[in-house]
């Protein structure tokens, strides 16, 4: 049996248990671990070189998320992605690691074609003098980093001005959603999936965006948003078509699926 010396919610407990999360949850949406796959909790402690009590917790984590279920004589099973919980971060980073990274990028952009011209319009209504700054300074931003647009340096002020605008919506459940947007954003540099120099179009849009919340406009402000949406998902449509030149080997390598195979004893 392995026993980590340490108390519960210590460094080194939270690590191993962020790291079983993180394989396991991988090796599921890969499809490594297919629907219908059993879990042996001893088995995968053995395996993984940790305590049950470690098992125990990320399994409770993964079954949160819709990737589990734990059922008496039966243990526990991997779930079809119907189950899945399609807002959580984790779901979506690995989602867009995964080899059908653009269909769910391609799904995500018409979520935000739905959420994000609704928010900047009722941004112009809500937005408060501190939104209407940071919109402007995000935009200022883009501007100034645009040569490096497939870089962290736009990829922060892209996020902020996304962010703000659906926090400035005053509706909690569009604000809800901020995470899932730069998560998007995030996952489309992470991949290479952005241009080395940003559009000037886009960049234009997003300041059209802006300068309508301040002013008041929520006609202008939706229209700019759906245009700049629209275009993202242009580009989304486009890469499908040209299939996905960015396979994820790399990260198959580096988080190997580690119980794939291995029938569950007991039928």
């Amino acid at each position: 049996m392995h026993t980590e010396m340490v108390s519960d919610g210590s460094p080194v407990l939270q690590q191993l248990h962020n790291s079983v999360v993180q394989r396991w949850g991988w090796d599921i949406v890969s499809g490594a671990l297919p629907p219908g796959s059993r879990i042996v909790a001893d088995d995968a402690a053995i395996q993984l070189g940790v305590s049950r009590t470690v098992v125990r917790e990320a399994v409770r984590v993964l079954e949160s998320m819709g990737l589990l279920t734990v059922r008496r004589r039966v243990g526990i099973t991997v779930l079809p992605p119907e189950s899945w919980n399609p807002f959580d971060l984790n779901i979506i980073r690995w989602r867009l690691a995964g080899p059908d990274r653009l269909r769910h990028l391609q799904s995500l952009s018409e979520l935000r074609s739905a959420v994000e011209p609704l928010a900047a319009r009722l941004a112009a209504e809500h937005a408060t003098g501190e939104h209407c700054g940071a919109l402007t300074a995000a935009v200022i931003g883009m501007s100034s980093t645009a040569r490096s647009a497939n870089a962290d340096s736009y990829l922060a002020h892209d996020s902020d001005f996304h962010r703000t605008l659906l926090v400035a919506s005053g509706n909690p459940m569009l604000a809800g959603l901020a995470d899932v947007v730069v998560e998007v954003l995030a996952g489309r540099t992470r991949h290479d999936l952005m241009p080395n120099v940003a559009e000037p179009e886009a960049i234009r849009l997003h300041g059209i965006v802006a300068s309508a919340v301040q002013s008041r406009d929520g006609a202008t402000a939706e229209q700019a948003m759906l245009a700049i949406v629209a275009e993202s998902a242009v580009g989304v449509r486009a890469m499908l078509g040209a299939g996905d030149d960015h396979p994820n080997g790399a990260l198959k390598d580096m988080l190997p699926s580690v119980l794939s195979g291995r029938p569950d004893p007991r039928g």
